[in-house]
């Protein structure tokens, strides 16, 4: 078995304290890393592990969930902000790492397939009591998935969307009326096009397979009108502001929240999906 993540603790690691029910917590989220847990009784699952071992055991610990086991790891995509190298080596050989089949070979390539890597298409159960139904999206060649993960325990669905390129009505209907809604809010255009970046890199971004605008990601949550909050993923630290990203959200009738890079959310306990709302506006 290879180094776990928490070989060094003793005693060997618990549930997390007083958690009772399902809730969310965004440990970091930038184009540095990304990295979000669920939170459950019997412990937590990863969305994405974008950051390295040391890094993930840090933010464990500021969101008080170092104690806590991972019970499985859910990938997204397999870009290295999603998807630290380092991390799933340090993962102990039975921890499950579920990936998109689609993303299979590049992960034989790269030297990510895990010892128990998972491969999903469409519908899987990460661990008991959590169901997830998965889209792909399009960014960049291969895509990412999309999870609207539902509970047993009765909490409203959760919708984690990030790496979109660009919205749609298949994403919009996928997510429609969750309770929480975590959603990419990468760049405003203004400060992409005002930016250094070269050219290829900006039209990879806007183009329709990289990343949603500010104003792309409001339109989306308007359209998916999750039932409590919405928790803005990804913000570009050199073309976006977290002040321009709540402001194209401004007056939403949803709980907003904006996930830093480099410091977790509060556990957020999630909510009653309400009902659904019309189709989706996107042609």
């Amino acid at each position: 078995m290879t180094p776990g993540l928490f070989d060094h603790l003793e005693p060997k690691p618990s549930p997390p304290a007083g958690v009772t029910a399902a809730s969310l917590c965004v440990l970091g989220s930038s184009s540095s890393g990304n990295c979000s847990a669920i939170v459950l009784p019997a412990g937590i699952l990863l969305i994405d592990c974008g950051f390295s071992r040391r890094r993930t055991r840090t933010l464990l610990d500021a969101a008080g969930l170092a104690d806590a086991p991972i019970l499985a790891v859910v990938l997204t995509h397999l870009d290295t902000d999603h998807a630290n190298p380092s991390f799933l080596a340090s993962l102990p050989d039975d921890t499950p790492v579920f990936m998109h089949a689609r993303h299979l070979g590049r992960a034989e390539r790269e030297g990510l397939l895990h010892h128990r890597t998972e491969p999903f298409r469409d519908d899987f159960s990460p661990a008991p009591g959590v169901h997830v139904r998965s889209i792909l999206v399009a960014h960049d060649s291969l895509g990412a998935a999309a999870f609207r993960v539902h509970f047993d325990d009765g909490r409203g669905d959760l919708g984690y969307a990030t790496d979109l390129g660009r919205p749609t009505a298949e994403l919009a209907d996928h997510l429609r009326g969750v309770g929480t809604l975590a959603l990419e809010c990468n760049y405003c255009p203004h400060l992409e096009l005002a930016s250094n970046r070269p050219d290829y890199l900006k039209q990879r971004i806007m183009g329709g397979s990289g990343h949603l605008s500010n104003e792309q990601s409001a339109r989306l949550a308007r359209d998916i009108a999750p039932a409590r909050r919405v928790v803005l993923l990804h913000l570009s630290r050199q073309c976006n502001t977290p002040d321009r990203a709540a402001a194209a959200h401004a007056g939403a009738p949803y709980e907003l929240h904006i996930a830093q890079p480099g410091a977790p959310t509060p556990i957020l306990p999630l909510g009653t999906a309400a009902s659904l709302p019309p189709a989706s506006v996107y042609a």
